[in-house]
């Protein structure tokens, strides 16, 4: 192998930094807003847009929040959401590091739009940690898309079976095998040699 993706969220990415529950869990009550109003008017209307970068989130979120909650801005619930949605497996990116050094390229490989994949890299200081983010809004189609995985592969510049990933849903896993990737299905208290044994380390 030459190169590992690695998934976002549910794989290096785990909720709230304090506790690692659901970024949204107290949404309510810091900010005013439900949960359920959030997701029907805005994730479940506009998002599949905004993730492949069709739409941009400021606007599509400002319109949604001048009806359902017109107290609260756009920029002060990215903020919320964003710095809440941030614990980093540790343990990981330690594997991670050692992979690293040893010459393997690290990428990224999310379904993001384009503010929080800057967040991700620059606040949350991924950029020191990878070479490189490959994300759904840059390339136009998400994963579990074929398309996504074959601009990835040309993002990386090696070929497929070249490529080993993980991620957390089983559907982007099978896409992943489908196009030639080595992908291997992450769990809560996986290791990277445990999920995929070609990375594991010599006893």
């Amino acid at each position: 192998m030459k190169v590992l993706m690695v998934d976002v969220d549910g794989v290096l990415i785990h909720g709230r930094p304090t506790d690692g529950l659901p970024h949204f869990t107290y949404l309510e009550r810091d900010l005013g807003l439900r949960v359920d109003l959030l997701q029907h008017e805005f994730f479940q209307t506009h998002w599949r847009e905004i993730i492949v970068g069709r739409a941009a989130l400021e606007p599509r979120l400002a319109g949604v929040l001048a009806k359902i909650a017109p107290h609260l801005s756009a920029e002060t619930l990215i903020d919320y959401w964003f710095e809440n949605d941030s614990r980093l497996d540790r343990n990981l990116l330690e594997e991670l590091a050692i992979l690293r050094q040893s010459g393997i390229t690290l990428f990224l490989a999310t379904n993001q739009e384009h503010r929080r994949a800057r967040y991700l890299m620059e606040q949350a200081g991924l950029d020191a940690h990878f070479d490189d983010i490959i994300y759904s809004a840059a390339l136009g189609h998400s994963k579990p898309s074929p398309d996504f995985f074959r601009l990835a592969t040309e993002r990386a510049g090696v070929a497929p079976g070249q490529i080993a990933f993980i991620d957390d849903m089983a559907e982007n896993i099978e896409a992943a095998r489908q196009f030639g990737w080595n992908a291997a299905q992450w769990t809560a208290g996986a290791t990277l040699g445990g999920a995929l044994p070609v990375f594991a380390r010599p006893a």
